[in-house]
């Protein structure tokens, strides 16, 4: 199976400025690209492949001779990515879903390029050798396992590089956990609450940020364009939002490395969050965004998988409403933060009792497959 080990660079300034150089060929490229496919459509009803455009690479070459300052492959693999782009505008359009085209990629909207095979890129003792950049110093945190496949190098927007290398793994499972099963309920109050009863506190990353971001961005929005104040302050407004998805990382990761340890069996409700973003809860949608249930729930599913247990969604739909005790369902508030069951007196946190439901159907679903 799959993993992935990423690393912080440190480049020289020379090296730095050679990253940049093939960011800048390789986004030159994916524009390049686009607009073939864009224009062989409009004027000649022809579509292109992934084939056709790396064929042209060469041409390129030799008319732009800053493209040769990039490795060929990371060049190649531009072509790999407009063509996913394009089969995932298909795809939408064949589900009915909202296209979104395409799109042209400005300065800080392309920020990674990637080497495909192992030979363009090669682990070093204290770095990484990257084609055409050399030995980039690393801070090799962890040693790499099994066999290096691809290696993808990403500028982030405070001005840090990364690199990201998926190896190829020969995984033996850990020991089961003693304890078999676990329902989650994932909510706004609390960022989750087990059948258990145990509760994780939601830790609203946002929010607490959200004065120091609200401060940065509006002097930001002071400085005259295309100017180093400008710069400078837009390196603050990132350095905010990175500060936020480091801490929210941190925070899914532990939580879901807690429970992957300690059960076999996750059952999670399969929320649909972009859904839930929609006009009856507009009131709650910076919430919901903090809160990153998604990123979470996909964390544990392949840290299960690692583990050699398993995550089990299922339908969260009446979970709250449906009495844990009997199956009485009533109608609740969003307000109501208490469950009362009028038929058998059951009495329990709201968010417990759907918790509670959500493990009988997941257990239910085991014993019926």
């Amino acid at each position: 199976m799959n993993s992935t080990f990423k690393y912080r660079l440190y480049p020289k300034r020379s090296q730095a400025t050679a990253l940049n150089k093939q960011l800048d060929a390789c986004r030159w490229v994916y524009n390049h690209f686009l607009e073939m496919r864009k224009k062989s459509w409009e004027d000649e009803q022809q579509g292109l492949g992934r084939y056709d455009q790396t064929g042209t690479l060469p041409e390129l070459k030799k008319e732009h001779e800053f493209l040769n300052d990039a490795y060929s492959q990371c060049l190649q693999n531009v072509a790999v990515r407009v063509d996913l782009s394009f089969r995932a505008f298909f795809r939408r359009v064949k589900a009915g879903d909202k296209p979104g085209y395409p799109r042209f990629r400005g300065k800080f909207r392309y920020d990674s390029f990637t080497y495909p095979q192992y030979g363009g890129f090669k682990v070093r003792k204290n770095g990484i050798h990257l084609g055409k950049i050399g030995t980039v110093k690393a801070r090799l945190h962890r040693p790499i396992e099994g066999d290096p496949k691809t290696c993808t190098v990403r500028r982030t927007p405070t001005g840090k590089w990364f690199v990201t290398i998926v190896c190829n793994v020969e995984h033996t499972p850990a020991e089961q956990p003693d304890e078999s099963a676990i329902g989650i309920d994932m909510g706004l109050e609390n960022f989750a609450t087990l059948s258990s009863s145990e509760t994780i506190a939601n830790p609203r990353f946002f929010r607490k940020e959200q004065a120091a971001l609200t401060k940065a961005q509006r002097k930001l929005s002071a400085q005259k364009k295309r100017t180093k104040a400008r710069e400078k302050a837009r390196r603050v407004v990132a350095r905010v939002h990175e500060r936020i998805a480091n801490k929210r990382h941190d925070f899914i990761h532990q939580q879901s490395r807690k429970l992957v340890n300690r059960f076999n069996t996750v059952v999670v409700e399969d929320l649909s969050v972009n859904d839930m973003k929609k006009d009856n809860f507009r009131c709650i949608n910076k919430s919901i965004g903090d809160a990153a249930w998604r990123m979470f729930l996909s964390a544990i599913d392949y840290k299960a998988e690692c583990a050699g247990g398993r995550m089990v969604t299922v339908n969260p739909a009446y979970t709250s409403q449906t009495c844990s005790g009997c199956g009485t369902r009533q109608k609740l508030k969003l307000s109501d933060r208490q469950y009362h069951c009028q038929c058998c007196g059951l009495s329990l946190s709201r968010d417990h009792n759907a918790a509670l439901n959500i493990l009988a159907l997941g257990v239910q679903g085991l014993a019926a497959a």
